[in-house]
């Protein structure tokens, strides 16, 4: 990321992503302004982090904050991997991500100095299950619920440029992290030699190194760089559920041959069960045409660096 000192407010600071982002923004010695929904006990702030929280669904107090930044990372939102999909559950889905940019994106328009860029998450889930078909960022959205929300999500953030910011929207696949995530769901049970695949073997499944989560993100936002619009968040060696797991049995050096059948995982989550896994071969060309050099380009490195 440029050297030039930045303030930058990220949204879901506490999340897997949003965590490890602002540490290594302070350490690069830009000034973070931090927001979580609540702040309980307030965790501690620093020379280059404050915290804020409010409802982002709601104008408040934030989005004076808000208002002072050169860039905007928006990660927060209800998480999508956990409980069953019912009609409330979407609807939270939903508002977590959709209300909350709508209003992000009102507060850039209302700022006197609007931020120069605005980062806003998506997800691979745009594509839906697509099989063997190869995807970049001119494809097309699938059907599905997933489909239809990131869609709507992208379309909330893309009202920013109406204000005059640039505004990219990071597809991100899974990102592998020892601190959560699937990859740390899935540890305990390889640990023990009981570990599989889930779904299909031959369905690809879109991942990333969590620094690469991070180096995308701060690459995107840097002054006066060119990400803009979709970008596909996803490391460059598109690898089969079956594949996966064996790389993962053979970095922890146990077996990987127990799978969850794909009915079993429909019977135990619902419809969230098949979208866990819905096969999607992703590229990253936007990120690779406009010259962004991934750090763990490939799965067996990346699982290596994680649990070395």
């Amino acid at each position: 990321m440029s050297a030039a000192r930045q303030t930058i407010f990220v949204t879901g600071a506490t999340g897997l992503v949003g965590s490890r982002l602002c540490e290594s923004l302070v350490a690069g010695g830009h000034r973070v302004l931090a927001h979580r929904r609540d702040l309980g006990s307030e965790p501690a702030s620093g020379p280059n982090l404050t915290w804020l929280s409010g409802d982002l669904l709601r104008r408040g107090d934030w989005q004076d904050a808000l208002a002072d930044a050169d860039a905007v990372v928006h990660l927060a939102g209800a998480p999508v991997a956990e409980g069953r999909w019912t009609r409330a559950r979407k609807n939270e889905l939903r508002a977590s991500r959709i209300a909350s940019t709508e209003q992000i994106v009102f507060s850039l328009a209302r700022a006197a100095r609007p931020a120069a860029v605005f980062l806003c998450a998506s997800a691979s889930g745009y594509y839906g299950a697509r099989g063997e078909e190869r995807l970049d960022e001119r494809s097309p959205a699938g059907d599905d619920f997933l489909a239809a929300l990131c869609v709507e999500w992208e379309a909330a953030a893309l009202g920013a440029r109406e204000a005059g910011v640039r505004v990219a929207c990071l597809r991100f696949g899974a990102i592998l992290s020892r601190r959560g995530g699937a990859l740390a769901r899935m540890l305990p049970a390889f640990r023990l030699g009981l570990g599989g695949r889930l779904g299909p073997g031959d369905r690809y499944f879109p991942w990333l190194h969590e620094a690469d989560a991070v180096g995308l993100i701060e690459w995107a936002i840097q002054p006066g760089g060119s990400a803009e619009g979709a970008v596909n968040a996803v490391a460059p060696e598109a690898v089969r559920m079956g594949e996966w797991a064996r790389c993962l049995g053979r970095v922890l050096g146990r077996s990987a041959r127990l799978p969850l059948p794909g009915v079993a995982l429909r019977l135990a989550l619902g419809e969230r069960g098949p979208a866990l896994v819905p096969g999607q071969f992703i590229e990253p060309r936007a990120a690779l045409e406009m010259g962004y050099g991934f750090r763990h380009p490939r799965l067996e490195g990346a699982l290596s660096d994680l649990l070395r």
